[in-house]
């Protein structure tokens, strides 16, 4: 009986060891491969730093490099705040249909329904729909610099003149989800900055995201640097916190993810509001486009995901063709996201079929091509590793 004993505690102690090894072995794959996708953009484009998280199958590793500041000489880490910029899009997106959910608003609304003064306006013809996907026809991608208090926008919309049909094209806009993102707060009642910090975030287990950054937290955000190399921080402007304005971790984005890839470790009514943004509402050439999420067939080449990242897609309208009813994600399905802001780049990506995502978060706003490149390279490196850990191939 000792001796079966013994033999019982050996095995054990084997398959610990066996486990630890493997575990060991695959942070060592995974940083192999983040390190030659990362340490050459860094260089090239002289970022000064990227907090950089993967996750495979549930499991996160974390991988950081470089300063958030250079004149503190502050180290990266998964603790750092960086700004997402357009990232933003996603979590306004949420809200949105949370919103719709709780029974607050509905996508088929239009804007009059909640904005009296915008009532019989060229805009009140677009749904909320329309502006969450940027088709309301042809909302540019920026307010004119002049647009700067909440009359100066309502007098803006009231005087657009739009270029095309309610969806019948896609243009880019923060003008077009910002007033998305203001509408869902009007419904809601609340103010859009502390919905998403009160009750979203919160409800998320975010507990390092915000759109305003607390004095407390200060410490802990980056600081971007622009083309001169200069150390800034976004500016605030007209929907900025819609559109914009949330400053997180890396830590945090993956949980956002985390939620994303499976939303059924989420309670109701957030369950639900984070599975309507995975619905695909109008395809654009090679991309789809949800609300706040964009959407590619999985496996997908490097040039389709570089196609619908393009400056084309950005700047310019594009043809839309609208999906009914709206498309479930079908069984292989890549979301993904950029965000800029004058001294910050991001993207992040999530196969929730493969249950792997990335997040690159930098504080130098340096070319898409270059981070859709570098995130393209990592997933498809992360297959084997998936295979080889006995998961999906």
């Amino acid at each position: 009986m000792a001796t079966l004993h013994r033999y019982a505690i050996a095995l054990a102690s084997l398959c610990l060891l066996s486990l630890t090894s493997s575990a060991a072995d695959d942070s060592a794959k995974i940083r192999a491969i983040v390190d030659a996708a990362i340490r050459p953009i860094m260089a090239e484009h002289k970022v000064p730093g990227m907090a950089v998280a993967v996750t495979v199958d549930g499991k996160t590793y974390f991988l950081n490099y470089g300063l958030a500041s250079r004149e503190k000489k502050t180290p990266v880490s998964e603790a750092t705040l960086f700004e997402l910029g357009s990232i933003s899009k996603t979590y306004t997106a949420t809200l949105a249909t949370y919103a719709q959910v709780l029974g607050k608003l509905s996508l088929d609304d239009h804007p009059g329904k909640y904005m009296p003064q915008l009532q019989g306006s060229p805009v009140d013809k677009a749904s909320l729909l329309n502006l969450g996907t940027y088709t309301a026809g042809g909302l540019p991608l920026q307010f004119p610099d002049e647009v700067e208090s909440q009359q100066q926008m309502l007098s803006y919309f009231q005087q657009w003149k739009p270029e095309a049909k309610p969806g019948a094209q896609r243009q880019y806009s923060n003008p077009s989800i910002g007033l998305f993102g203001h509408i869902t707060a009007l419904a809601l009642k609340r103010d859009f900055a502390d919905a998403m910090e009160t009750q979203l975030f919160p409800q998320l287990g975010l507990k390092h995201s915000y759109i305003h950054v607390p004095a407390g937290a200060m410490a802990h955000y980056a600081w971007g640097y622009n083309k001169e190399n200069k150390a800034v921080r976004v500016n605030p402007g007209m929907f900025d916190a819609e559109a914009y304005g949330v400053k997180t971790t890396s830590a945090d984005m993956m949980r956002f993810v985390q939620a994303n890839i499976d939303a059924s470790q989420l309670a109701e009514p957030l369950r639900r509001a984070v599975e309507a943004t995975h619905a695909g509402h109008f395809d654009i050439g090679s991309m789809v486009q949800g609300l706040g999420w964009e959407q590619y067939p999985y496996p997908v080449t490097l040039d389709a995901l570089q196609a619908g990242n393009s400056s084309n897609v950005i700047y310019d309208p594009n043809p839309a063709v609208q999906l009914t009813p709206p498309r479930t994600p079908s069984a292989s399905t890549l979301f993904d996201k950029t965000g800029s802001t004058g001294g910050f780049g991001a993207y992040v990506a999530f196969v929730p079929q493969q249950k792997i995502g990335i997040v690159m978060l930098a504080n130098k706003n340096y070319p898409i091509p270059a981070r859709v490149k570098a995130a393209h390279a990592i997933l498809t490196g992360l297959r084997p590793v998936i295979s080889g850990a006995g998961g999906r191939s």
